[in-house]
Order: C-alpha cells, then structure tokens, then sequence
C-alpha cells in the first residue's frame, strides 16, 4: 500500500521560511518524480513545484519561482519543499504526490497522493 506522509506545516509569519517533507513508503520512490501542489480555500488545486527522479532537475510554478525549492533524499524515501520569503498568498494546504510520467506540472498525471499539512501565512 502507497503511503505519502506530509509533515512540516504550520503558523508563520509573512517572511518567514518553512520546510515541508513528504515521506513515501509502499513504492520504488526513486522509480517516481515528485510534486508538490497546493488548495486554497474556494480555490483548485494547483501546481507549486516538482522534482524528477534523480533530483537533478526542478520544476516551479512562477507565484512562488525564486522562493520555494524542492529536493529529496532518496535513501530517505523523502522529498521536501523549502519555502522562504512567505506570502499570505501561499497560505494553503500543501499536498505531494507522486508520478512515473515526465509533464510533472499536471494534477492528473500523479498517481498517488497524501493527505496534505496546512501552511498559514499571517500578515
């Protein structure tokens, strides 16, 4: 059984910096590009930023390009997303998933998925 565990979110400040890691278990994750997306409220779920397989190669929308970075570890079985500079725009619930295809900025293209952790952003 595929499991994606976030973990990370919270309460910060406008400028501030978070970290979100996502754990996979239940899949090759080296096998797997990972994304992260984000819902806010009366809001779609949108694409924030992706990693390929390797971690070689990056991917990030343009709200939050030169602000979040992602990366893994993939020993670990984990990815993460390093947030700085943060907005009450960003404020969301910030979800990973998981992809064995190569569009990586397409909700449908991820097969599995976590339950998400909440980041708010005061001003």
């Amino acid at each position: 059984q595929v499991q994606l565990v976030e973990s990370g979110g919270g309460l910060v400040e406008t400028g501030g910096s978070l970290r979100l890691s996502c754990v996979a278990s239940g899949l090759t994750f080296s096998s797997y590009g990972m994304g992260w997306f984000r819902q806010a409220p009366g809001k779609e779920r949108e694409f924030v930023a992706a990693i390929s397989r390797t971690g070689d190669t990056t991917f990030s929308s343009a709200s939050v390009e030169g602000r979040f970075t992602s990366s893994r570890d993939n020993a670990k079985n984990t990815v993460y997303l390093q947030m700085n500079s943060l907005k009450p725009e960003d404020t969301a619930v910030y979800y990973c998933a998981a992809t064995r295809l190569y569009t990586y900025v397409t909700l449908s293209e991820y097969e599995y998925w976590g339950q998400g952790t909440q980041v708010t952003v005061s001003s």
